[in-house]
């Protein structure tokens, strides 16, 4: 199972470029990348091809990193779709410590969370941890997360 990285940066020129070769001359293949900065800090979200190589990276690098087994979750694109993720997530609890974009159909945006909790986030979602990334009970369809 892929793991996701939420990399603390310096939020300054060339500081992507530095961990991106960094990750490349080690041979780690970036899968998906979010990223963000405001003052003099920015966040890099991570998913990588070699959760081990990555770490050894920013062991290297001295950058702090969390990391979790991404959470994808089938998210209705429309006011407030995110929002009714993110209100179960913290009615049972749970921390969202890193989340992104990794795919978008009709009506739906596919979004991986990182948490710091994902037995409840599962939970809360109605997933199961046995269920691969983006399958749901046998069939190839995402759990999505139902408006009531």
């Amino acid at each position: 199972m892929p793991r996701q990285f939420v990399v603390q940066l310096d939020n300054r020129v060339g500081e992507l470029a530095h961990l991106s070769r960094a990750l490349a001359t080690r041979g780690v293949n970036i899968r998906h990348v979010s990223c963000f900065g405001t003052g003099s800090l920015a966040c890099a979200f991570i998913i990588p091809d070699d959760g081990a190589g990555m770490r050894r990276v920013l062991h290297g690098l001295g950058h702090q990193y969390i990391e979790g087994e991404p959470i994808v979750v089938d998210v209705e694109d429309r006011p407030g779709g995110l929002a009714d993720v993110a209100e179960r997530l913290a009615a049972a609890g749970v921390s969202i410590t890193g989340t992104m974009c990794v795919g978008q159909r009709p009506g739906i945006i596919e979004m991986a969370f990182t948490v710091d909790d994902e037995v409840k986030a599962r939970a809360a979602l109605g997933q199961t941890r046995e269920m691969h990334v983006g399958a749901s009970e046998g069939t190839a369809t995402r759990g999505s997360i139902a408006t009531e």
